[in-house]
């Protein structure tokens, strides 16, 4: 590939969103004044060839923030960085001294960069002693990890993207891509169009998106996938479909393997009952599957956050050496991963159970053969605490340090209260973050500022194996600095000064490089050998490339096990013998709903940076849990009523959403919201601890929970030019927004005087005398709207309701701009809550060009009853493409009207 990578203005880098990768172009504005020009995606990039979806589209509205962490802070003083480090250091040095190297933790993230992860790993477990080194990529793929492990040897992802356009059948597996990674899923669904007897089958437990395009969709019961691929392993014998040489030649194992199959799934009619989908849908896959050699299976967090998630990836496994669909083109067992780096991590030996170089502590020779490369005294000799593991030994008091990165734990992991309990008894809490408040740097002794996209230097590795830039273009502010620094800057205060002292962050890529290829030979799959000696302007110009890149092969490698070989002691495949389970905790009396968990389409993780772009909050402005209209109407739920959902764990607070896209019995909650957006809507308050005994993966996607409407509750909608305080209200919600301040908010029937009265004391501390309050209500249907102007100008509006309803907020907050007085026709205006010739949109169905439901609704009545109508019409639907999955909808919903 021929490019130039940098320019005055301009540098190429990646998304720091998805596991996808894509390559993004970012420009600087021609001044420090002005705003970073909006984001394109790279046309070069083998990723997405220039396509963005709305989250990657938006990235120039999340640079500048207002709650920038810009200076090291401890005990909530700044202070200069060498005092910040000092205070670290030497409690690191005390507590290693007097309680032992495993007192000591990193809990780190996919979403800082190779190089950080690197450094992390080699303190904590050449030089510190500790394998304490996990991240919060063992709640998105390790259960991925071993699975591969255990069948191959190796963490090796055999596939690249292209398969997917290039497979026959492509099986989706727990994951909602057309949401989860858009720019896949707009490759897959543009290949089946140009295809149409490719065939796609979604398998998950609700009616997502990605149903979209897919031939059968299995709604199986939650966690009963690996009785599916039981079943078809069992079946390919039947149908007479083995790769028999293959399976002699290139594996062991095969015959156990079939037993335990035969047991588990000894007919479709039992399968089908065990995973709670009709016979016939069965039936058709396994046809689908004998008949279609180029097959992927392409599985994300449905699969692996669960108690059997390592038996579940195995199971997909077992099918494809069975029938030789592995190491060719369109064809194999392909995990998504969820983060933009949780690939470098692995990598790097950024799991507990890892060393370095996809090395860990059950690799023959591998502990000598690092600790050689490293020249480490004191080198740690076993596994390390995985995530919840690493938690719970915190509130025993037996980690007294944790280092936490780029992550969010008080929100990502299960049971918040027990987190909490953790963080709260460990000694010290070092958070390094971009964000000065998050619900994690809330519970910590010292913060370190951290650069954030955009300033950052150094790689990322994406799903496919491919090794990607990602470049620094804009100078970091405040005293925020690089990860790897800081940590270097501590093991240099800790004695290792020698081991430490990289110049530039080219020089661990080096380092990085030279380990995977130090006495490789081939007996390993990460070998990344060309890049060893790689200089500065070399790592500059570096363009993306799929690993292994041995000395001799600058050209990386599409895929692996073309050959059949291994990386197995004897050089095969290993068929594990699995038995299908489902999730620990099953529904009861007590707890009658199966909460399931997951995302939304537009917002990341759990949105310190997303929720920096109000336009990304317009398609789902608040926390929800999706329940069937059945059960809805047994308890009393209308749409976007105020939910309480008990385990016992914890509750949250969440709006209703009626939905046919769960089933009975079972709801859905998205993950995102933080006690930064909502008071009281973190869903992992209401999952327990329980974990895969392999992998340590959190079942994060199962829980059991009550559910009942709040009642006796008054409904409001607040808009403020200053930030407010809302202890006095049961729910609040802030929307994010291009100027002032929105909520939505819930108070308690008898309540609202008394929490207007709070609010109003909360948002005068300016003193103004020139005070107004405009006022409407209406006893009938129990409304009222206040507006309080200041100087004739809005400073709040409160709008209070019996019911939820929905008003024109985009047109209210925009008032709070006005510099001039109000007339007459806006003072009734805003009374009523609209001008008298807006035009409402409706939910946001396409964020990029923002058009609404009403919109989208009105111009398929006036005939357009197609998505390229409504493209040509309104726009929607012909930027990203994340819409055209609802555009869909709209369209079916009226054919079938007039059918």
């Amino acid at each position: 590939m021929t490019t130039t990578m940098k320019t005055a203005t301009s540098v190429k880098t990646t998304c720091p969103y998805c596991g996808v990768g894509c390559g993004v172009n970012l420009t600087l504005p021609h001044s420090a004044s002005e705003a970073v020009p909006p984001v394109s995606g790279d046309l070069e990039h083998p990723a997405n060839f220039g396509r963005l979806c709305v989250k990657g589209s938006s990235l120039a509205q999340t640079i500048q923030s207002d709650d920038r962490l810009i200076t090291p802070i401890v005990d909530g003083h700044p202070v200069a960085w060498e005092s910040a480090i000092k205070t670290v250091s030497a409690k690191i040095a005390q507590v290693v001294k007097d309680h032992g190297p495993d007192a000591f933790a990193f809990y780190l993230s996919g979403q800082i960069l190779t190089e950080d992860y690197y450094v992390a790993n080699k303190l904590a477990k050449g030089f510190i002693g500790t394998a304490n080194v996990d991240t919060n990529s063992r709640l998105c793929m390790a259960s991925a990890v071993v699975g591969y492990k255990r069948a191959f040897g190796s963490d090796s992802v055999p596939c690249n993207y292209e398969d997917l356009e290039l497979c026959d059948l492509l099986i989706m597996v727990g994951s909602n891509a057309a949401w989860t990674h858009p720019i896949l899923y707009q490759r897959i669904a543009a290949a089946k169009k140009q295809r149409p007897n490719m065939k796609v089958v979604v398998i998950d437990p609700r009616e997502t998106a990605t149903c979209d395009i897919a031939d059968l969709h299995l709604a199986i019961k939650p966690g009963s996938d690996a009785a599916i691929f039981s079943f078809l392993l069992t079946d390919s014998v039947q149908a007479g479909i083995l790769n028999d040489d293959f399976i002699a030649n290139h594996t062991n194992g095969f015959e156990a393997a079939l037993s335990q199959a035969k047991e588990s799934t000894p007919s479709l009619s039992l399968t089908a009952d065990f995973c709670g989908i009709g016979e016939q849908d069965l039936a058709s896959l396994a046809s689908w599957w004998r008949d279609t050699a180029k097959t992927i299976t392409f599985y994300s967090q449905g699969v692996n956050q669960s108690s059997s998630g390592v038996d579940k990836c195995n199971a997909i496994i077992n099918c494809h050496l069975a029938t030789g669909r592995i190491g060719k083109e369109g064809a194999g067992p392909f995990s998504i991963t969820g983060q933009p780096n949780a690939m470098g991590g692995r990598e790097v030996g950024g799991l507990a159970n890892q060393l370095a170089a996809h090395m860990d502590f059950a690799t023959p020779g591998a502990q000598d053969l690092v600790q050689r490369f490293w020249q480490a005294p004191n080198m740690a000799t076993k596994d390390g605490l995985k995530a919840v593991d690493l938690f719970q030994a915190m509130e025993k008091g037996k980690v007294k340090v944790v280092w936490i990165m780029s992550t969010n734990p008080m929100v990502s992991l299960p049971d918040t209260a027990q987190v909490r309990r953790a963080l709260e008894k460990c000694e010290l809490v070092i958070v390094s973050d971009c964000k000065a408040h998050t619900d994690t740097t809330a519970m910590a002794d010292v913060l370190f500022p951290a650069t954030g996209w955009s300033e950052k230097d150094g790689t990322v590795t994406n799903s496919e194996r491919r090794i990607s830039r990602q470049r620094g273009l804009l100078p970091a502010p405040g005293e925020a600095k690089h990860d790897w620094w800081a940590i270097c800057e501590v093991a240099k205060r800790l004695g290792f000064q020698s081991a430490f002292s990289y110049q530039n962050v080219h020089e661990i890529f080096a380092e990085h490089a030279a380990l995977s290829a130090f006495e490789n030979n081939g007996k390993r799959d990460f070998d990344i050998g060309h890049f060893s000696q790689i200089t500065q302007s070399e790592y500059d110009a570096l363009t993306p490339v799929q690993w292994p890149v041995p000395k001799g092969r600058p050209e990386g490698t599409k895929r692996m096990f073309e050959d059949g070989y291994f990386f197995t002691l004897d050089g095969r495949a290993k068929f594990v013998a699995i038995s299908p389970s489902l999730p620990k905790y099953q529904a009861s009396q007590e707890w009658p709903f199966t909460l399931n968990t997951g995302r939304v389409r537009d917002q990341w993780h759990t949105m310190t940076r997303t929720g920096d772009a109000a336009s990304l909050a317009k398609h789902t402005a608040q926390p929800y849990v999706e329940i069937h209209p059945k059960d809805a109407k047994r308890l009393g739920i209308k749409d976007k009523d105020l939910v309480r959902l008990t385990s016992s764990y914890g509750e949250a607070l969440l709006k209703a959403k009626v939905s046919r896209a769960v089933a009975p019995d079972n709801v859905f909650a998205p993950i995102h919201w933080t006690r930064q957006f909502a008071n009281a809507s973190v869903v992992s308050n209401l999952i327990p601890q329980v974990v895969d005994p392999l992998s340590g993966q959190p079942e994060s996607k199962h829980a059991q929970v009550q559910l009942e409407a709040v009642r006796d509750i008054c409904y409001g909608l607040i808009i403020s030019a200053v930030p407010l305080v809302l202890s006095e209200c049961l729910y609040w919600c802030q929307v994010p927004s291009e100027q002032g301040y929105h909520y939505e908010v819930v108070w308690p029937n008898g309540q609202t005087q008394a929490s207007l009265k709070a609010i109003d004391r909360e948002q005068d501390k300016d003193l103004a005398e020139n005070v107004e309050w405009l006022e409407y209500s209406n006893p009938a249907t129990q409304q009222i709207r206040l507006a309080k102007l200041v100087d004739q100008k809005i400073t709040m509006l409160i709008y209070m309701h019996s019911q939820p309803k929905s008003i024109l907020a985009d047109w209210l907050i925009s008032k709070l701009e006005v510099n001039t007085p109000l007339s007459l026709v806006d003072r009734l205006a805003i009374l009523v809550g609209s001008p008298a010739n807006a035009e409402e949109k409706g939910e946001i169905v396409c964020s990029c060009y923002q058009v609404g439901s009403k919109q989208i609704e009105k111009a398929v009545s006036t005939g357009i009853c197609s998505v390229d109508g409504l493209g040509a019409k309104l726009k929607c639907g012909t930027n990203c493409g994340s819409c055209l999955p609802e555009l869909k909808r709209f369209v079916s919903s009226v054919v079938e009207l007039s059918a």
